[in-house]
């Protein structure tokens, strides 16, 4: 590598590195919101609030780092144009093609990221996650219930308090239970008692304990003792994220895999590509004349970025629901954006042909 390409390597770098970590913290910022708000309904407890952080951060990896490495080669790129260092290029004969090698030494490495996030390490910080929260949703200690306190329960239907819990959290003494059910209250005390998990529900086993049911201002209230009795907890709301998202990438292509897992297979190697491509395209959108503004082209990059990214999450949901045959995958978008990427570097840089059959004349 020559004195030249280490030089433009290391400018596009520290851009590109600078842009990314932005980026991240925005989306640290977003993610951070978006927890606060499902651990206020109940979908997550309190105490997870890092670990998840962490887990879904990881997640959302394969869509800010190619929005990361487009801006800042824009970014990079513009900037040689605008301190004319790129007029000093060609006058030694070193053109915008001249770049595609420093590009690609910062694009590839950061597609490798991307594609090891998007198969690999992004299915496993999702199921990870998924199995953090089923944990804590059966165990007491870890859902944040402190022995001797009045806590309410995950949504605000109701409050709990134990006198002691076991080490593990599912083992209780001296229960109180209220929990709302429409215009009905029930509330349960027991000596003692366990809570287990069945049929994708959590119960709560009580043993020696009152039952009073009934609405408040009414006389239609009920009482009962018990021996034993088994109550099911208000269920933890559902989130409306894409179920496929934790599976292993292998199991997105065996023979049994659906029509959607198979597109979200082709959806997980599309984005580094996509990457890729975003690199390329930053090569002629970055040229700018020494008048123009500083971020002419910064409108055109960004609406390129978001017309590509739409365009892969339409594709993944065309083919799972066999819009779009599989076997096309999602190669009738990547390859005629590579061909159009490669076409517009390969033109940076000459001429249009108006200018070119006009200086022939002359």
């Amino acid at each position: 590598m020559t004195t030249l390409q280490r030089y433009l390597v290391r400018q596009l770098a520290a851009t590109t590195a600078a842009t990314v970590v932005v980026l991240l913290l925005v989306g640290l910022g977003g993610v951070f919101a978006d927890l606060v708000s499902e651990i206020g309904r109940g979908r997550v407890p309190a105490p997870l609030l890092f670990s998840q952080l962490g887990l879904r951060l990881v997640s959302y990896l394969p869509l800010v780092l190619p929005l990361g490495l487009f801006i800042g080669l824009l970014m990079g790129i513009s900037r040689l144009y605008r301190d004319s260092e790129m007029a000093v290029l060609f006058s030694l004969g070193q053109g915008p093609r001249q770049l595609v090698g420093p590009v690609m030494l910062i694009a590839l490495p950061v597609a490798a990221v991307i594609a090891t996030c998007s198969l690999w390490l992004g299915p496993l910080a999702e199921r990870l996650a998924t199995e953090a929260v089923a944990n804590a949703n059966r165990s007491f200690l870890v859902a944040g219930l402190d022995a001797g306190r009045f806590v309410e329960l995950p949504g605000g239907r109701g409050v709990v308090f134990v006198g002691s819990l076991s080490p593990d959290g599912r083992e209780f003494k001296r229960l109180f239970v209220q929990m709302q059910r429409g215009d009905r209250v029930d509330v349960i005390t027991a000596v003692e008692g366990e809570m287990f998990v069945e049929r994708g529900g959590r119960f709560l086993r009580l043993r020696d304990g009152f039952r009073a049911e009934g609405q408040p201002g009414e006389r239609d209230f009920r009482l009962q003792r018990f021996q034993v009795n088994e109550v099911r907890l208000p269920d933890v709301e559902n989130e409306n994220r894409n179920p496929l998202a934790g599976r292993p990438t292998l199991a997105l292509i065996s023979p049994t895999a659906t029509p959607r897992a198979r597109a979200e297979f082709h959806y997980r190697i599309g984005v580094p590509m996509f990457a890729v491509v975003l690199a390329l395209l930053a090569l002629p959108l970055s040229r700018s004349p020494p008048r123009q503004a500083r971020y002419g082209r910064m409108i055109v990059a960004t609406l390129a970025y978001v017309f590509g990214s739409n365009l892969l999450i339409l594709g993944r949901t065309w083919l799972g629901t066999g819009q779009i045959p599989i076997q096309l995958g999602l190669w009738w978008l990547l390859v005629p954006a590579f061909a159009l990427a490669i076409w517009l570097v390969w033109r940076d840089g000459e001429p249009p042909l108006w200018r070119r059959g006009s200086a022939v004349r002359a």
